[in-house]
């Protein structure tokens, strides 16, 4: 059965033991936890997964956990991406044996690359596995950036079914949906939570969430608002989620939603050292938005 890559996705945290160990029971209470909220699928080994700091083994051990607990109730994606091409077809693979539906690869990263050979990258992935992929462009963490032309170009091989934008850049990500527009079984994805509406209004299908780990409901409210055509509800519900990311400024993003999940009082744990810190102004900001966001009844 062909997946639809639409919707909120949540890139779900990895929970962890103070000692940085995997919890395994907590993984399984967040997959639970977001299914009730109704995200339209769970992302492992993403960013906010902390992918960057799991040995294979480990990453491995995530999916096939998230995959036995999620129990086809909603796709699956995997993020398989690696520096070298070899190796994240072979991380791809292992994925698909694994039983994932969707895999989320990360555009290569650390060295830099020409356009030419980011798309003979992803042609190698498309010849070499039977999944649909979803390019993941984040030029901040990469120093990488897949133009728009390549996007039209890798769009037409079987396999690259969308990309996801983490830019930030709303006009790299309409140029992405104009070079797409056609295609009705390629999907462009907001990997930027503050534009996930402007996503779905310019012909967008959704967005893998960050913040979703914190307000699933809130979250999931602005792609169900929009569906529904009640336009007010979802400009709501987006304008909501801005005072949380304002607090980005003060660290990493991912270490932020973390910390917040755990404030909540869900037992997620730290991020691994070395991204585990946040100055005292910045915790102190976290909680003051967390308790806002309660008395207003977010969740």
């Amino acid at each position: 059965m062909a997946v639809k890559i639409a919707g909120i996705i949540t890139p779900i945290l990895t929970p962890m033991y103070d000692d940085e160990t995997i919890n395994e029971f907590e993984l399984r209470n967040q997959v639970e936890r977001l299914i009730r909220t109704g995200v339209h699928g769970i992302f492992c080994l993403g960013t906010n997964g902390e992918s960057y700091i799991l040995n294979d083994s480990e990453k491995e051990y995530i999916l096939k956990t998230v995959i036995e607990q999620v129990g086809h109730r909603v796709p699956v994606y995997a993020g398989t991406g690696c520096t070298g091409t070899r190796d994240t077809i072979r991380m791809s693979q292992m994925a698909q044996a694994a039983g994932a539906d969707v895999l989320s690869i990360i555009c290569p990263y650390f060295a830099a690359a020409n356009q030419s050979e980011i798309y003979n990258h992803y042609k190698e992935l498309n010849d070499n596995i039977d999944l649909p992929i979803v390019i993941y462009n984040i030029p901040s963490r990469t120093g990488n950036k897949v133009a728009p032309e390549t996007i039209k170009r890798l769009s037409k091989l079987k396999n690259v079914k969308g990309v996801k934008d983490s830019s930030g850049d709303f006009q790299n990500m309409l140029k992405y949906l104009e070079v797409t527009e056609e295609l009705e079984d390629f999907s462009v994805l907001a990997g930027n939570d503050a534009l996930i509406l402007p996503n779905l209004m310019f012909g967008g299908k959704g967005a893998i969430a960050g913040c979703s780990n914190i307000y699933p409901k809130q979250i999931v409210g602005i792609y169900d608002a929009f569906q529904s055509g009640d336009i007010e509800s979802a400009k709501k519900a987006q304008k909501s989620i801005n005072p949380l990311r304002a607090v980005f400024k003060y660290g990493n993003p991912n270490t932020i939603i973390k910390m917040a999940t755990n404030l909540l009082g869900y037992q997620v744990g730290p991020c691994r050292a070395p991204f585990n810190d946040l100055s005292d102004e910045g915790m102190n900001k976290l909680k003051i938005i967390l308790e806002e966001n309660k008395q207003a009844g977010m969740q």
